[in-house]
């Protein structure tokens, strides 16, 4: 793998596919390391594989449920309660990476790794949490809210990344991160772009790191400044960038604001398809388009749109239809699906984990970080007027 992995855009075997799932790395016989098993040996060192794979998926699932728990009524409860799966599952990954290395193992059972699978499933499945009925309630400005805000935020963050002179991939990855959905954004723009996996898990930690802090501190602040309820739900809803970060911090503010908090950023969340949408035309028709090369016509964007989006949206609409037939009794279907969206989730960061070459993660440097932050404080202060200004004098 490249050293400058994190800056540069050449494609790779490492890079997020748009297309459906690749094929295994049997087949891809030119490029696996020397070592790497074939026949009868491939699929038992991949099941090998499978074995750690889940049970590190198992730990952090075991770790998500329970930390809580250890950590209530000591100096640490509100961290303990607010740290997410992904930390765990991308830590835990990373010392399984060490490890499986270390035992001269990580080539062997690295087919089993199946990063996209995992991604493309969790997604599919995060789109039957998005109850289009519930956004109607607060359709106007929910969505004038999200349109303004992932626009205004998402082109500020691009921009400033080119500024820093960072890979256009890249540059998509934290746009999408900041001004949608955080991880499940950057997942849905990498696939469009085909980023590089170290991009994405770069990304990733970089929305975990901003995220843990704004629990507390956005809530806080509402309180400083003296927000309406609504206005704040809506403030907390369109900066956080995971959808449980913003559930822990609107129900810090008041049980209105975790309403108006949970309904903008579902609203942001249903915007995900149209922006992997706009990615894949542009970086086919601009960014990775040969001077002189005849221009790609629809057969060339369908291939290289990332159709797990279409599955997302069809979730969604079917999520909505269901529990409009069948009412309270629909809810408890929909937590099922939600608890093995999650499961698959944890396999993908789990993956991404022991997938990742720590060596491409120090190319980024500092720029990458500068960039983020950056855009959040835009995001901060963008969201704040938009919210005081839609939300003012709001009831539901």
């Amino acid at each position: 793998m490249a050293t400058d992995a994190i800056r540069t855009g050449d494609p790779s075997p490492d890079a997020v596919s748009s297309d459906e799932v690749s094929e295994t790395s049997a087949t891809a016989v030119t490029d696996d390391p020397p070592g790497t098993p074939r026949g009868g040996a491939f699929w038992a060192w991949t099941a090998l594989g499978l074995v750690v794979v889940l049970a590190l998926a198992a730990l952090t699932r075991y770790l998500e449920q329970n930390v809580p728990d250890w950590a209530e009524g000591t100096a640490v409860e509100d961290i303990g309660a607010a740290i997410e799966y992904p930390v765990y599952a991308i830590v835990l990954g990373l010392l399984g990476n060490v490890a499986v290395t270390l035992f001269g193992l990580r080539d062997r059972i690295s087919a089993a790794f199946r990063t996209e699978f995992f991604i493309k499933t969790g997604l599919v499945l995060l789109g039957a949490s998005i109850n289009l009925a519930v956004i109607a309630s607060a359709a106007g400005p929910a969505i004038a809210q999200a349109i303004l805000l992932i626009s205004g935020v998402f082109l500020f963050t691009w921009w400033l990344a080119g500024r820093f002179g960072l890979d256009d991939k890249l540059r998509a990855l934290l746009s999408s991160a900041v001004s949608i959905c955080g991880v499940s954004a950057a997942i849905a723009a990498a696939g469009a772009v085909r980023a590089r996996r170290e991009q994405l898990a770069y990304t990733a930690s970089l929305v975990i790191v901003f995220a843990l802090p704004s629990i507390f501190i956005l809530p806080w602040l509402a309180d400083l400044l003296g927000l309406e309820p609504a206005v704040a739900g809506a403030w907390i809803g369109g900066n956080i960038d995971t959808t449980a970060a913003v559930t822990a911090a609107g129900a810090l503010a008041g049980e209105e604001a975790l309403q108006i908090a949970s309904i903008v950023k579902v609203t942001q969340n249903a915007l995900m398809g149209v922006v992997a949408v706009a990615l894949t035309a542009y970086f086919t028709l601009r960014v990775e388009r040969q001077p002189g090369a005849e221009r790609p016509g629809l057969g060339e964007l369908w291939r290289r749109f990332p159709k797990f989006v279409l599955g997302f949206i069809a979730a969604s609409v079917i999520a909505t239809w269901y529990l409009d037939s069948a009412g309270s009794d629909g809810k408890a279907t929909i937590a099922i699906v939600n608890d093995l969206r999650v499961w698959f989730l944890i396999l993908a960061f789990v993956s991404i984990g022991l997938e990742v070459r720590v060596a491409a993660l120090r190319e980024a440097g500092w720029r990458p970080i500068a960039v983020f932050a950056s855009a959040t404080v835009f995001n901060l202060v963008l969201a704040l007027g938009l919210a005081s200004l839609l939300f003012r004098n709001f009831s539901a």
